[in-house]
């Protein structure tokens, strides 16, 4: 399987994480929340978060803090689609393909739900063949960007397509819920809304940079599926966000690694990028440390964490596309996600000069 085509897209607006400390302030929230609340609210926000801006759909400020069931599913069905449909035309442009030369749409989200779901309104939008098969994936939380490429690669080994267009698109803030819990206030703090789209092929793109999808492996722990999930409150999704979060990450991050390293004779030393998950400043500093990593393995992640936010699922959409917009070496890549479940996903990849 190849990546012949990567778009991102984000919203309009773009807040500095003061500009929502000074909105906070001045909303019913304030008041509502307890002290020791108020205060983990402005240590995030002004402190080192590692996150400086994030694009919000939200028109303004104001809005973000308009939190009732009725109003965030709006927002999702109003921002998720367009931000879907933005990536994944910028997708198609990048590989040079036209809309019915594609044979399936896989969406992943989870800051929502639409039925019919996002691929309805992608294949509307895109001008897709109305026979393109559609499957929308949910419930994988931060993580589900690599197990929709997973699907894509069995369609394209099976010989059933040949260019699969694989979208995650999340609207945070239509997902948000504030109340005195740390784990709740802290993710409120951290999202950002945006959407990720590739173009995966049975072949490589002539004239282009030749990346192509080697192997993978992922691993799902129930037992610690409370540590990071969704639930339901109010009609509302109420994340929960627990401390044991990133270094759960990393460890399940170096088992995944080494399972795909092992199986392809390879070593850590043979990886020249790595493209991660972020979570946030925390999870990529546990990372570091657990698979000893140096600075530049991080970078990629971090640069975008620090402009996004966490975009949840179309997060590693944006750190690979800045590895290959600042030409990041070629050879080997590893790309990973994580999240609700506790699951986690990796990807050996392997990059090329244009041919």
């Amino acid at each position: 399987m190849f990546v012949t085509g990567l778009g991102t897209a984000v919203p309009p607006q773009r807040y500095t994480q003061a500009e929502c400390w000074e909105a906070f302030k001045v909303s019913s929230f304030a008041t509502r929340l307890d002290r020791r609340a108020c205060a983990l609210i402005e240590q995030v926000l002004l402190g080192d978060s590692g996150i400086a801006t994030r694009y919000l759909a939200p028109e303004n400020l104001r809005e973000v803090f308009e939190i009732d069931a009725d109003t965030l599913h709006r927002r999702f069905g109003d921002h998720a689609p367009r931000l879907a449909i933005a990536a994944a035309r910028q997708a198609l442009e990048n590989t040079g393909r036209r809309a019915p030369e594609i044979d399936a749409v896989i969406a992943s989200t989870c800051t929502g739900y639409l039925c019919p779901g996002l691929t309805s309104y992608l294949i509307e939008g895109l001008g897709l063949r109305q026979n393109t098969l559609a499957f929308d994936l949910v419930g994988q939380g931060c993580g589900a960007a690599l197990p929709n490429w997973m699907m894509a690669e069995a369609l394209l080994a099976a010989g059933r397509c040949r260019n699969v267009l694989a979208v995650s698109a999340e609207v945070c803030s239509a997902a948000i819920y504030l109340d005195n819990d740390p784990g709740v206030l802290i993710s409120g703090c951290l999202f950002g809304d945006g959407a990720g789209a590739a173009v995966l092929s049975d072949s490589a793109a002539p004239g282009r940079r030749r990346i192509e999808w080697k192997t993978s492996a992922s691993l799902t722990d129930p037992e610690r599926r409370d540590d990071l999930r969704f639930e339901q409150r109010q009609g509302m999704l109420r994340n929960i966000l627990t401390r044991p979060v990133p270094k759960l990450a990393a460890a399940y991050a170096e088992r995944v690694l080494g399972t795909v390293l092992e199986s392809s004779g390879l070593n850590k030393q043979n990886i020249s990028t790595w493209i991660w998950h972020a979570g946030g400043r925390d999870v990529l500093a546990a990372l570091k440390e657990r698979l000893e990593l140096p600075g530049e393995a991080i970078l990629y992640s971090r640069e975008a964490l620090s402009e996004f936010g966490n975009l949840s699922s179309a997060f590693v959409y944006f750190v690979l596309s800045a590895a290959l917009k600042h030409s990041a070496p070629p050879g080997w890549w590893w790309m990973s996600s994580f999240g609700a479940g506790f699951s986690c996903h990796g990807a050996l990849l392997e990059v090329r000069a244009c041919e």
